[in-house]
């Protein structure tokens, strides 16, 4: 269809003024209104955003000035300002394409790098909720119980374990797990649905003021589909007895409001030589209104559950003896159940054309059991080191945030500030530690009680823009308070603390063209300890703070190019280590860290796209003598990236690649943790309308690499000592799947 612009003029002049501003509303060619969408002064750099009607606003317009109006997935849309368009109300209608990074503008906003990292996204689609992570630049992620845990997480530096320094959300629901039976920050995923991701939205460094508790590292939001625009149905199948289906289904359609429904069921065996007898059971319902003028209600309802056995991690000597295989197990009698349900609602409210609320609220019920052997016949020669770690947990929490714009200096420069309160609940029952064997019997407790943790907090932060300059100054207030109570003592023990954080920070963005943007970020984080540590007095920091500091630069040479670059730093006040089968969180001292990010994203042709990133980490304790201050298993040399084609005829599709080199294991570098380089390979064929059929390989050319390795003091059967070396979760062979689907 012939690019076009429908506007539609309505002159009100406001008298003489040595500046004008522009309005109006961007809609789909259907007439909805599209929330999120770009309008940029590429003549002098201001932007802004359309809301939740499609209404838009934008200063300092002069005849002549060239704006652009653009969203992932339309045409980019471009005017020159005549006269009689000063002071007006225009409407302005994209029309849909496919995913380009042309249609993306680099503006100056904080975190402008996830615009273009969501071409990433939208280009090669992820094939499971954890792997939205690995499309964060520099991200890592490796699985250690075949699914059903958490991954583990590596970031600039950081063996996050499963999020103890980066703060995840969905749609606001808060991810991570704070005082958790498996460690500070767990973080699981696995409830979200595929298919229903919509965009992720990142940081990196502590720099946010309304990201809180975990963003030390970075934070990471995703965001999920308000509207169906098709339903779907998708079987999966393939080796390892695998099965997976997805159906995306709508419920009804009105011109206010929407609903549908989503499922996922995956089955399968895994890898292993032991059968995982793996099992997942995804549901989500959502509820959206939209009265297309200043008003947006979501209502989301989920139920997730798995189930599975696992190998877990191996030590290097019983391979090399010929004890068992790469995919053997010394207990395979370990596994877990897990589940998650979620009631979480949205709404927002356009007050005016310069004022608006927004309101979260969400309310999670979720429970936790996993047995594993860590250590085999370490601590008990006869009946093994297994353990069972156990939890009963409700979450309740809440946020509203105001926020309004002001025009300053006759419209030449603009001002907006954002403040907000909430707070999250924690009630945590039958946290539980004990000595099991074979997933039946209990043989010892080693820490059981209640868990009652408390974070109430306020942010406020402004963004003032003038010309070239963007400088956004913040503040958060956090106060936590502790609650455990011990079971295992013989007269009732409830131990409590509190503690408050200021969290100041501050962006500056620099526009020096409308194709590079220069930015430095400062700010201070936090990641709060574990409960069972706080209340038991040991001394050790409440709520060690993180310091860093980024800058860096985003160019954009040409229309479908962009590149990307920054040195960073951050500096902890106490870094944390999850000691599993103590059932606790360890401090291990201060730490610092320093390093380079760089990006490149190119749009070939319309059809081809190509993206890598770099990412080289200098990680060290601080209060160790050189040599022996490695920080265990944090990767110092990272890359990942891919290249994807789409609508090329009839045919998408992709190869991706991660690459993470040695590593030390131990403090003092005496144990290497192997890297490796893995490729990734997909297909797809739409052979009929609405009908498509796929091919998805894992580790295309089948090399041999180790996912997750620790240097683990184990002991094997018969063995008169433990042995201290690398013990490993073997990375998948060669994993071939095809895949059915249909759009409708």
């Amino acid at each position: 269809m012939k690019k076009y612009i429908i506007v539609g003029i309505f002159i009100a002049f406001m008298g003489t003024l040595s500046a004008h501003e522009l309005k109006g509303t961007i809609t789909t060619e259907d007439g909805l209104p599209i929330e999120g969408a770009g309008v940029y002064n590429k003549t002098t750099g201001g932007y802004t955003y359309s809301n939740v009607s499609g209404y838009f606003e934008l200063d300092d317009i002069s005849e002549g000035n060239l704006i652009n109006f653009y969203s992932l997935g339309y045409e980019k849309q471009e005017i020159t300002i005549a006269v009689n368009q000063l002071d007006a109300t225009i409407a302005v209608v994209l029309i849909e394409a496919a995913v380009s990074l042309d249609q993306v503008v680099l503006v100056s906003k904080v975190n402008a790098l996830s615009h273009f990292v969501n071409v990433d996204v939208k280009a090669n689609p992820v094939k499971s909720a954890q792997e939205i992570l690995r499309k964060v630049p520099g991200l890592i992620i490796g699985q250690h119980a075949g699914g059903g845990k958490a991954e583990q997480i590596f970031l600039r530096g950081f063996d996050v374990d499963h999020g103890t320094d980066i703060a995840i959300n969905v749609d606001g629901l808060p991810v991570n797990m704070v005082s958790h039976a498996h460690g500070q920050g767990y973080a699981d995923l696995h409830f979200v649905i595929p298919e229903t991701i919509d965009n992720i939205d990142f940081g990196k460094g502590p720099y946010y003021a309304n990201k809180g508790n975990f963003n030390t590292a970075g934070y990471i939001d995703l965001n999920t589909k308000k509207t169906l625009d098709e339903n779907l149905i998708s079987i999966e199948a393939g080796q390892f007895n695998t099965l997976r289906a997805v159906g995306l289904l709508k419920l009804s359609e009105g011109e206010y409001s929407n609903a549908y429904f989503a499922s996922e069921y995956v089955l399968t065996d895994g890898v292993f030589e032991s059968p995982q007898n793996f099992n997942r059971l995804n549901l989500m319902g959502r509820y959206n209104y939209n009265n297309l003028e200043d008003e947006e209600l979501t209502i989301s309802l989920s139920h997730f559950q798995s189930k599975w056995n696992a190998s877990g991690q191996i030590p290097v000597r019983a391979v090399e003896q010929g004890l068992i295989g790469r995919f053997g197990a010394i207990d395979d009698t370990e596994g877990g159940i897990t589940s998650r349900s979620n009631l979480w609602v949205n709404h927002s409210k356009q007050i005016d054309e310069h004022q608006r609320i927004k309101t979260k609220a969400f309310l999670s019920k979720y429970d936790f059991e996993l047995y594993s052997n860590f250590t085999f016949f370490l601590e008990d020669p006869v009946n093994g080191d297994q353990i069972r770690q156990k939890e009963d947990r409700t979450i309740i929490g809440a946020e509203t945030v105001y926020d309004r714009s002001y025009h300053l200096e006759n419209h030449d420069a603009q001002f907006k500030y954002e403040a907000g309160i909430g707070f999250r609940y924690d009630d945590n029952n039958d946290v539980e530690l004990s000595r099991t064997r074979n997933r039946r019997e209990t043989l010892e407790r080693l820490a059981f009680g209640d868990i009652d943790e408390l974070n109430g907090y306020a942010f406020l932060g402004g963004t003032y823009k003038n010309k070239k300059w963007t400088l956004n100054p913040s503040l958060r207030l956090d106060y936590l308070k502790f609650d455990y109570t011990d079971f295992l003592s013989e007269q009732f023990d409830n131990q409590s603390e509190s503690d408050v954080i200021l969290s100041p920070k501050f962006n500056a963005l620099f526009a020096a063209s409308p194709n590079v943007q220069l930015f430095a970020k400062t700010g201070i984080g936090f990641h709060s300890n574990d409960t069972r540590v706080v209340t038991a007095g040991t001394g050790e920091k409440t709520l060690p703070a993180a310091f860093g500091s980024d800058i860096g630069v985003i160019l954009k040479p040409i229309e479908k190019m962009v590149i990307n670059a920054a040195l960073w730093n951050l500096y902890l006040q106490q870094e944390f280590v999850y000691v599993g089968d103590a059932g606790v969180v360890e401090p291990s001292g201060k730490t610092a860290r320093y390093g380079v990010d760089f990006g490149i994203r190119y749009q070939f042709t319309d059809w081809l796209y190509a993206n890598a990133d770099l990412n080289y980490t200098h990680a060290r304790s601080t209060e160790e003598a050189d040599g022996e201050d490695f920080i265990p298993l944090a990767p110092d040399f990272t890359s990942s990236g891919g290249i994807s084609i789409q609508n090329l005829g009839k045919v998408s599709g992709g190869l991706s690649y991660r690459y993470v080199d040695d590593r030390p294991a131990n403090e003092d570098n005496s144990i290497i943790a192997e890297g490796y380089l893995v490729t990734d390979f997909n297909l797809n064929y739409n052979f009929a309308k609405g009908w498509s059929f796929g091919i998805i390989v894992e580790n295309l050319f089948d090399v041999e690499w180790n996912e997750t390795q620790f240097a683990t003091n184990t002991r094997l059967m018969n063995e008169p000592t433990g042995v201290e070396e690398i013990t490993f979760t073997p990375g998948t062979p060669f994993y071939l799947r095809a895949k059915l689907s249909v759009n409708f």
